[in-house]
């Protein structure tokens, strides 16, 4: 078979490398595994990508992710500035207004209306930053101080990153999932239009679980040409199994491994190999086929 430049090799198999090539399998590959075979997956495949000099942008929550190559580090702990006030950055042009508008409005529960009004005033230079918004005397702002803290206005103070082309945001540091589902939702609307880029997560499931999390997801999966996304995860959760593209198993609980194989549609049988230490089983679909192919991970 004839792969594209941006097929990358998983492993060997009986003498034969098994490729993901995200033009054949899909653009998001979702990577399930215990302990630390996620990260040690996702590290691998960002090396790899690196090689055919493709910018990274990577949500780590589990706090060890190299931070070599990376041009930005974003550090998200509890109670510091992070710059990634979403109004602000629109205001440098690092997102558009309605977008700003909208990420307000997901995370602080703004109504359609209130929404619109929060961008008319943005447009109008009313407002400009969300601590703003929330002490100005619009309505959104009532809605907005129902559920805003003082972990919020720490969060959104500081100097705005300067988003390079290789991105780590590390968020192991930060105890509040609700700060954490914030900083991946802002970066993602920020790079979401990017290409030659690959984007990887973990943990995935983890940062699923906020509603700010949660709309993330659809910005970095969305399949647009020369991007590849990496959802990694201990978690084998509805909200992630079931999105499209292929799936790398590895090491985990037999029962998980069971519910990946079953949610991926893969009949019961010698198709379901149990995946041990060091191993894997790469799970894709085409429109006629589920196939499956086994081997261990490169070392």
């Amino acid at each position: 078979m004839k792969y594209s430049r941006i097929a990358v090799r998983l492993f060997e198999r009986e003498g034969e490398d098994t490729f993901y090539d995200p033009v054949y399998h899909g653009r998001t590959l979702k990577v399930f595994g215990m302990d630390e075979w996620p990260g040690k997956a996702l590290k691998y495949l960002v090396d790899r990508y690196r090689e055919i000099d493709y910018g990274t942008v990577i949500f780590d929550t589990e706090g060890d992710f190299p931070e070599d190559g990376f041009d930005t580090i974003i550090r998200v702990k509890d109670g510091e500035g992070t710059g990634l006030d979403p109004i602000a950055l629109a205001r440098k042009g690092l997102l558009d207004g309605y977008t700003a508008a909208t990420i307000v409005q997901t995370v602080y529960g703004l109504d359609r209306t209130l929404t619109e009004r929060l961008y008319a005033d943005f447009l109008a230079g009313k407002v400009r930053s969300v601590p703003e918004a929330m002490k100005s005397d619009g309505k959104y702002a009532e809605v907005i101080r129902e559920s805003y803290t003082p972990l919020d206005e720490a969060f959104y103070s500081g100097k705005p990153p300067e988003f390079g082309k290789n991105i780590l945001v590390e968020l192991g540091e930060t105890y509040s999932i609700t700060m954490a589902g914030i900083a991946f939702l802002v970066v993602s609307a920020v790079i979401r239009h990017r290409r030659n880029t690959m984007i990887g997560v973990n943990d995935a499931a983890v940062l699923a679980y906020t509603t700010a999390g949660g709309a993330a997801i659809p910005l970095i999966t969305r399949p647009i040409r020369a991007r590849v996304t990496v959802l990694a995860t201990q978690y084998a959760i509805d909200s992630i199994m079931n999105l499209a593209g292929p799936s790398l198993v590895l090491y985990h609980d037999p029962d998980t491994q069971s519910v990946i194989y079953e949610t991926n549609g893969v009949p019961p049988g010698p198709m379901r190999k149990h995946v041990h230490k060091g191993e894997a089983a790469f799970i894709y679909r085409t429109p006629e086929t589920i196939n499956v192919e086994w081997g261990e991970l490169p070392r």
